[in-house]
């Protein structure tokens, strides 16, 4: 293979996957890594990607990309929809408990799924049962459960970022540290061996750091475009989290950084 077709190639895995390592490449085109860093190197000087350590990822992203609800919720429908299947396999069934669920896309489907269940549960059962308090501080979420018959609604007030829609600020970081919910789905923008979960912005690391210090169990809901990704603000450890969901198995240096803090992975 020439050098031109393997670094379209490699470009071409980079949009697709938002990043890559050096050594994935070395294996995948059979060449050393000096050449994969080479390839790297003319591919960053013609403003395809961007070189990052251990491997690239696109030229558009960098630890203050953030894009919009909107824009988010058309991509990867279908891995959203596994890991949100698999989030809502650990609420239990008819039965009385709290759930905290933040804010992204992955979470938002979570929530139409656990509106659609508590539907069909309180059917089944006649209109009988005992109510799931759901806590969120997501507008869109809300508006997905406050209607629902068998679901407890608490919303966490502040000041609403538009490109999100969820809120932060202090308001809402207290009212976190007041409750202790049993389990917290959320979202990352990044899941990284070393540096942990993060976000791009800092008042909405803060209110995530909040969620993870407040609740019983910690549930990570990450597609595997975040894995391996860092962003600006870090808000909690690997050894923070209780299970991760995703939708493909992460790489080895991120797979044993998993395991030795002893989190639960689980692949949709």
């Amino acid at each position: 293979m020439f050098a031109e077709e393997r670094q379209q190639k490699i470009a071409e895995l980079v949009a697709g996957s938002g990043r890559v390592s050096v050594t994935l490449l070395a294996e995948r085109f059979r060449i050393t890594t000096e050449t994969v860093r080479r390839d790297l190197a003319t591919l960053e000087n013609a403003g395809t990607v961007r070189r990052v350590h251990g491997g690239a990822v696109a030229a558009d992203r960098f630890s203050t990309t953030e894009e919009s609800v909107t824009e988010r919720a058309i991509r990867r429908p279908d891995q959203k929809s596994r890991i949100a299947e698999a989030a809502l396999a650990l609420i239990p069934r008819n039965s009385p408990g709290s759930v905290l669920i933040d804010g992204g896309t992955t979470t938002e489907v979570l929530a139409d799924m656990l509106a659609r269940r508590t539907a069909v549960e309180l059917s089944e059962s006649g209109g009988a049962g005992t109510e799931l308090v759901a806590i969120t501080h997501a507008v869109p979420i809300a508006g997905r459960l406050s209607s629902v018959p068998g679901i407890a609604l608490h919303i966490l007030g502040g000041r609403v970022r538009g490109i999100t829609q969820v809120a932060v600020g202090q308001a809402t970081v207290d009212a976190a540290a007041r409750i202790r919910p049993d389990i917290a789905f959320l979202g990352t923008n990044g899941i990284h061996p070393t540096f942990g979960l993060s976000t791009p912005d800092p008042e909405e690391a803060a209110v995530k750091a909040a969620f993870v210090h407040s609740a019983r169990r910690i549930v990570v809901l990450a597609d595997s475009s975040k894995l391996d990704a860092e962003t600006l603000v870090q808000f909690a450890s690997l050894k923070d989290l209780d299970t991760l969901i995703t939708d493909s198995e992460p790489g080895p240096e991120l797979a044993a950084a998993l395991e030795e803090a002893d989190v639960d992975v689980v692949i949709a």
